[in-house]
């Protein structure tokens, strides 16, 4: 849910008092509780953390952007929903996955509020920047999903650049910055969500802390053997797969179903825009790992100050 100009003088000296800077895109970003978030949706997202109640069967999806989130949504809700696959009424087939399962931050916290239970949302938001509702008070399960730190660049500026995500709704703002300076400002943290160090550490450590209500994942191990995380994700969420399901191929079917080659050619995906400026298409590229090695030198890629082979975990 987008912000809207606000006159609440306490929101306008807690803004006063907190770092702003610009994203290599030109979007407007400020540091809270050590990460950056969206200007534009930042009162919004003060809300949220204040208000929202979770539930205790409550699911939430958390990602870095551009980590997965897409593909991990479509997972999810196919899982819980497996029922309407065989008699081809996957609610995939009519609608984007991140309509199926709405921003934690982003969406109308009323919305959230009448999910049908058990609901599935996501976020981006860091795991100490979460509701302590959601961190201390609630039994909801977690699963996060991390990617190579290059690709996740490399995916991210593809997507903000074909969606314009500086300039506003208006098309009207400065030129995006070249890639050389636009990885410089990855590198120190200044980027939506980030910094992502901060981020997937937070969440590996919650997983460490307490491996029955957080699922940590890796986006390349997903990608190298989705059958059996399939079933894994099944297994954390409640809803192992029977052997009968197994033998009649409904984990194959799932993982078919839900991936990007087949997301990307449903008429649903290809047209139209999701919260208005994010053209649905964008939201599947390609989701091939190690495609930073088709833009990125290896001088740039040690720049990042990580091993480039690795997930920083």
């Amino acid at each position: 849910m987008e912000q809207k100009h606000d006159d609440d003088p306490n929101f306008l000296l807690l803004l006063q008092t907190l770092d702003q800077q610009k994203n290599w895109d030109g979007c407007p970003l400020v540091e809270y509780n050590g990460f950056w978030l969206p200007l534009r949706f930042f009162r919004s997202i003060l809300s949220t953390l204040k208000q929202f109640k979770p539930e205790n069967n409550d699911l939430l999806l958390a990602s870095f952007p551009k980590s997965g989130t897409t593909w991990l949504k479509a997972l999810a809700v196919s899982i819980a929903g497996r029922n309407t696959i065989a008699d081809g009424q996957s609610p995939l087939l009519n609608s984007n996955p991140h309509k199926l399962v709405p921003f934690l931050e982003y969406d109308d916290p009323d919305h959230l509020k009448h999910l049908p239970s058990p609901r599935i949302i996501s976020t981006h938001i860091s795991y100490k920047t979460l509701p302590e509702s959601i961190r201390e008070e609630s039994e909801c399960e977690i699963i996060y999903i991390c990617r190579n730190l290059l690709d996740t660049f490399v995916s991210y500026r593809h997507f903000s650049l074909d969606n314009k995500l500086g300039q506003g709704y208006d098309d009207a703002g400065p030129p995006p910055l070249g890639l050389d300076e636009a990885l410089d400002i990855f590198c120190q943290g200044i980027y939506m969500s980030g910094t992502i160090w901060d981020h997937v550490l937070g969440y590996w450590k919650a997983h460490l802390e307490d491996p029955q209500r957080v699922l940590f994942l890796k986006y390349e191990d997903l990608q190298e053997d989705t059958s059996f995380y399939v079933k894994k994700i099944a297994a954390f969420m409640g809803y192992p797969f029977s052997e009968e399901e197994d033998k009649q191929g409904v984990i194959e079917e799932i993982v078919r179903l839900c991936s990007i080659n087949n997301l990307k050619i449903l008429e649903v995906n290809k047209k139209g825009k999701f919260r208005s400026i994010v053209k649905t298409s964008s939201l599947f590229r390609k989701g091939e790992v190690g495609d930073w090695r088709n833009y990125l030198s290896a001088d740039m890629a040690r720049s990042l100050g990580t091993d480039h082979e690795d997930n920083g975990v």
